[in-house]
């Protein structure tokens, strides 16, 4: 329905009923102290699921254990829990990254994403809203082969659990970051090399754990995010945008069983700013069905004294 990605933005996602008036504003020369009044109109009532999707200019995506979260650790002043075994990450990390030029991004730890992640599988399903945010994505592989894994695949296993989640994500900007080479397989290098080139994707060696290549990486990261423009990252289909615009005050009566029923937003205006148990009020009721068409109407129908009528949710009996 919206999506609340800048400064100072608001938006309707509910609409509310137009608002009543006073009794002062029923006061005539002859009826100066109404005693009555108008109530508004009913808003809208929905359920809102809101997601919270972390802002980041960079996201980290890798299978679990590759080295994210030491590299988000030795970039940044984040604090992220860093362990030799799966998921050790269990929540998205942020952290600030200022570059030798004064300049600053920030860069989230996205984990979970696994095989099967854009169909709940794991915890993935709460993290893929997070990369969305992101202009840029950083895609970590582990050639040190340490984990039996093969980099060639969990690249296109992530970028497969993408694409399912979003056409538009799958497009977004990667870099592949080879780490672990201080401990590299030599022939997984070459298979990570040669993919780099098979995509057309920019390539960068490094280790974590050593900060080799590490520097290298964050100063062409902050040259890559200037031609990167900010925009609306997220698409929303189908957006209501609700406005106030009066209505036409429409009426409609049918019979049922021989009740007269009157019914339409006119008659919900009318009835909410009627005191049935006030005889001023009641005279008002009768002058507004006149005026409104609606008496001459009900005649016209068949209406007898000691009929029922049904004004909104008002039983009433007719009298002339």
């Amino acid at each position: 329905m919206a999506d609340l990605s800048t400064p100072e933005q608001t938006e309707l996602v509910l609409k509310g009923g137009r608002g009543g008036r006073g009794n002062s504003h029923f006061a005539t020369s002859t009826r100066q102290a109404p005693r009555f009044s108008e109530d508004g109109d009913k808003g809208e009532e929905k359920e809102v699921i809101l997601e919270l999707k972390l802002l980041a200019d960079v996201g980290l995506l890798g299978f679990p254990n590759v080295g994210k979260s030491t590299f988000l650790s030795i970039v940044t002043d984040a604090k992220p829990k860093i362990a030799n075994y799966h998921f050790t990450t269990l929540q998205p990390n942020l952290g600030v990254v200022k570059t030798k030029n004064g300049d600053g991004f920030v860069i989230a730890d996205i984990p979970g994403i696994i095989e099967g992640a854009s169909e709940g599988v794991g915890l993935g399903i709460q993290f893929l809203r997070h990369v969305e945010r992101t202009r840029l994505l950083l895609h970590f592989l582990d050639v040190s082969g340490q984990e039996g894994r093969n980099p060639v695949e969990d690249f296109y296993t992530i970028n497969k659990e993408l694409k399912n989640y979003s056409e538009k994500l799958s497009t977004r900007k990667q870099i592949i970051v080879a780490n672990k080479i201080d401990v590299q397989n030599e022939e997984l290098i070459k298979e990570v090399e040669e993919l780099a080139k098979k995509e057309g994707l920019e390539l960068y060696k490094i280790s974590a754990a050593t900060k080799q290549g590490v520097q290298e990486l964050i100063d062409h990261v902050a040259e890559v995010l200037k031609t990167l423009p900010k925009e609306e990252l997220v698409e929303i289909e189908d957006k209501k945008i609700y406005t106030l615009e009066e209505k036409e005050d429409d009426w409609t009566i049918k019979i049922e069983d021989g009740v007269f029923i009157v019914s339409g937003r006119a008659v919900q205006r009318l009835m909410g700013r009627v005191n049935i148990e006030d005889n001023e009020s009641m005279y008002y009721l009768q002058k507004c069905l006149k005026n409104m068409g609606i008496e001459d109407k009900l005649k016209e129908m068949g209406v007898c004294e000691g009929d029922t009528v049904i004004l909104d949710d008002w039983e009433l009996e007719w009298y002339e």
